[in-house]
């Protein structure tokens, strides 16, 4: 992954090099961990030891860095799996978050390689050697080879874990929108429409037979559903009608923020698959969704 070169450089060239590839680095990190902040604290401590080891002899800088970065998330998944638990659900990952017009270019940057929401939130269900293997290799096409030292296996061993992880992301269904955002808005749109009108029989046809429901599990709330019956009641029955939906994008795909009396309440993220809506995620903690828009 590295090579050597002989001669030096000044602080500010080597930050110049650095500055290159910290849109790439962004991007794995966050897709490793599911979280901006600390995707951005990872990408922050590879600086520090790229600054700290004397790698201005380092010839492939992108591979040295991506292995450092690496190494960083690898650490801070481990870390997280060893917490206990503390939501009622699952982790609902952060959002890139974006208004319905269109992405920042840095945004853009960020959700090079596209990756659907959803993806993020199945992959938190892996474990960190899974993770890290799949991201690499599915996502940025890092060989194998590249990745073992990394997790500290065999590159047999490194495809295993990949081809594990790709198995579960699989069976977890769609998980990357398909058609335009505006034919994905349209869906929504139909979708909340019916809601409204307490249109049970349109809220089921507009959702994949075997739609998942996910929620970040604040105040207790139940945390996933299954089914397009299932899912089509809980909706209803949860429908406040002093509700306003404004359009957003999140990680690139047509997706909501719910106010209640002008004041952020829910970020929902959906994956509308062959015309309906094959999955619903949701981060309903208020504090945490002010975070987000703000």
């Amino acid at each position: 992954m590295t090579g050597v070169r002989g001669e030096t450089e000044t602080d500010a060239a080597l930050a110049e090099r650095f500055e290159e590839h910290r849109g790439r680095l962004r991007a794995v990190s966050y897709r490793m961990l599911g979280s901006l902040e600390e995707a951005d604290d990872a990408v922050q401590e590879a600086w520090v030891r790229f600054s700290a080891a004397g790698a201005s002899q380092v010839t492939n800088l992108g591979g040295w860095l991506t292995t450092i970065v690496t190494r960083v998330c690898l650490n801070l998944l481990r870390a997280r799996a060893a917490r206990p638990e503390t939501l009622a659900g699952p982790r609902v990952p952060d959002p890139v978050l974006s208004p319905a017009e269109g992405p920042t270019p840095e945004q853009e940057a960020l959700l090079a390689d596209s990756v659907g929401f959803a993806l993020l939130v199945v992959l938190d269900t892996l474990t960190p050697a899974e993770r890290v293997a799949f991201v690499l290799h599915d996502v940025f096409d890092v060989p194998f080879g590249e990745i073992a030292p990394v997790l500290d296996r065999t590159p047999a061993a490194a495809r295993q874990l990949a081809s594990r992880a790709r198995h579960r992301v699989r069976a977890a269904g769609p998980h990357v929108p398909d058609g335009p955002v505006a034919a994905q808005r349209a869906v929504i749109d139909a979708f909340f429409a019916a809601a409204r009108a307490g249109n049970l029989a349109g809220l089921v046809k507009l959702l994949d037979p075997d739609v998942i429901l996910r929620t970040d599990g604040f105040a207790g709330a139940s945390a996933v559903l299954r089914g397009s019956a299932v899912v089509s009641a809980a909706v209803q029955a949860s429908a406040d009608p002093r509700a306003e939906f404004r359009p957003v994008l999140i990680n690139g795909a047509a997706a909501v923020l719910v106010t209640l009396r002008g004041r952020p309440a829910a970020l929902m993220a959906f994956t509308v698959a062959g015309g309906r809506i094959a999955a619903i995620d949701g981060i309903t903690d208020p504090h945490r969704v002010r975070r987000l828009v703000s």
